[in-house]
């Protein structure tokens, strides 16, 4: 058993299917929780760009400033007694090197046939599909003649969207289009140049050092970035593909996995209280652990907190197009009985990853793209849209007056402390995140 400033903390480790890698850890976490009379129970999740290093980093970090918080202000816990469950999952980077929190911005190199070959070779092991790496490899050799082979363009689409085993796809993100085109049309799509992010805004709420788009200095390119052409269409189908299979895992990894964890340690603990972290994809996952399985006796969490969480931002919708968002289920259900807390903010230039691309396979016009108003955007970039129960916010400095209640997501804009996509590990969370729990 690890120990996170103070915090006993167990670490239980999923494969791409859900499963225990290892029985132990969860029947560790099962006495941990029993044994020491936890009353609160952290379940924490990493996302996209982590491997199990950063992940475990990530923790380290982020608890530091929760144990940062209570010491300054003991009365925030009370009489409760914590403890974490660490969720370590296969999550996969994305080849931009923006879209890592160290890494630095891709945009300013164009995409030539050996990023691609290097990029094809990175995806190895990373797909359900159990012929993934033969197919990666087919692929490969088709990368001299993209430039000049409409039918190697066609060829190079359709071996990359068979990666994935589930390709149904949905409309959340316009992979269910992604899926359908014929692979011809969605190079031709993805060829199209993306936007750049929006510019990120300065502690004041301004824009910081001007324009962060096209052409600006310093300014990093979002996925495609300014390029455009058979080669950034390429890229833009391997980041895509590569997206939707860890949005995939991440839903099988909670709704599964997550969820049956969850399940037995509550049998032997009924009455611990569950509190939901979720990073990034780690966000996606933690709200299919809350949304659960069909067939599957529910299960209500305490409290949940979505920071920088990279699902749509109408993923909680009532009814958006005609149909209610993805994870409405939680809230209809009223699956977490406290407050929801989801951190958004446009210095977040990862998040949004899927949605530029999202419109372009759409055939929208990607000029104005990822703002609450646009069909396809990250709840961590704007908040949860067109759902009535959403309160909008702001994260505030340690000590701020909240008044969450349970039943309200709470929408929490972050410009002035969140930086960037991973810059989670704050007091100014681990504060919100605490008032939360002591809602519950």
């Amino acid at each position: 058993m690890k120990n996170l400033s103070g915090f006993p903390c167990v670490e239980v480790e999923f494969d791409k299917q859900g499963k225990i890698f290892d029985a132990s850890a969860l029947q560790e976490a099962v006495a941990l929780v029993s044994d020491n009379a936890i009353s609160d129970l952290f379940v924490i999740s990493h996302g996209w760009n982590n491997d199990m290093s950063e992940a475990r980093r990530l923790y380290k970090d982020f608890f530091s400033r929760v144990r940062q918080v209570l010491d300054g202000d003991a009365s925030l816990a009370g009489a409760r007694k914590f403890a974490i469950l660490a969720v370590l999952w296969p999550s996969k980077k994305f080849a931009d090197k923006q879209l890592i929190a160290s890494g630095a911005a891709s945009g300013s190199s164009p995409v030539t046939d050996a990023v691609l070959r290097k990029q094809l070779d990175d995806l190895k092991g990373v797909f359900d599909n159990p012929k993934a790496n033969t197919i990666l490899a087919a692929a490969k050799k088709l990368v001299p003649q993209l430039e000049k082979s409409t039918a190697a363009q066609a060829r190079f689409a359709d071996l990359v969207r068979s990666l994935p085993k589930n390709r149904k796809g949905g409309s959340e993100d316009a992979s269910d289009g992604f899926f359908k085109l014929k692979g011809g049309d969605v190079m031709k799509r993805l060829s199209r140049p993306v936007p750049g992010p929006r510019p990120k805004l300065s502690a004041k709420g301004g824009a910081a050092g001007g324009a962060a788009g096209i052409g600006a200095p310093g300014g990093a390119a979002s996925i495609g970035g300014i390029f455009s052409g058979i080669r950034s269409a390429a890229r833009n189908i391997l980041n895509f593909t590569t997206y939707y299979q860890m949005k995939e895992r991440a839903g099988i990894v909670g709704s599964s996995g997550v969820a049956d964890a969850i399940r037995k340690i509550r049998a032997k603990s009924p009455g611990v209280k569950i509190h939901l972290i979720g990073h990034s994809f780690g966000g996606r996952l933690v709200t299919a652990a809350a949304l659960g399985q069909a067939g599957k006796p529910p299960q209500i969490m305490a409290s949940m907190t979505l920071l920088q969480a990279a699902f749509s931002h109408n993923g909680f919708a009532g009814n958006f197009q005609g149909k209610p968002g993805f994870f409405r289920g939680v809230i209809d259900s009223k699956k977490v009985t406290g407050p929801v807390l989801i951190t958004c903010t446009s210095n977040d230039e990862a998040v949004g990853v899927a949605y530029p691309l999202a419109s372009l396979i759409a055939g929208q016009n990607a000029a104005k793209l990822g703002d609450a108003n646009d069909p396809f955007g990250g709840i961590g970039a704007n908040g949860a849209q067109n759902t009535v129960e959403a309160v909008p916010g702001v994260l505030g400095a340690v000590g701020t007056a909240y008044s969450f209640t349970g039943g309200k997501l709470y929408n929490l804009t972050a410009d002035k402390f969140i930086n960037d996509h991973s810059d989670i590990c704050k007091p100014e969370v681990a504060y919100a995140l605490l008032k939360a729990v002591a809602r519950t």
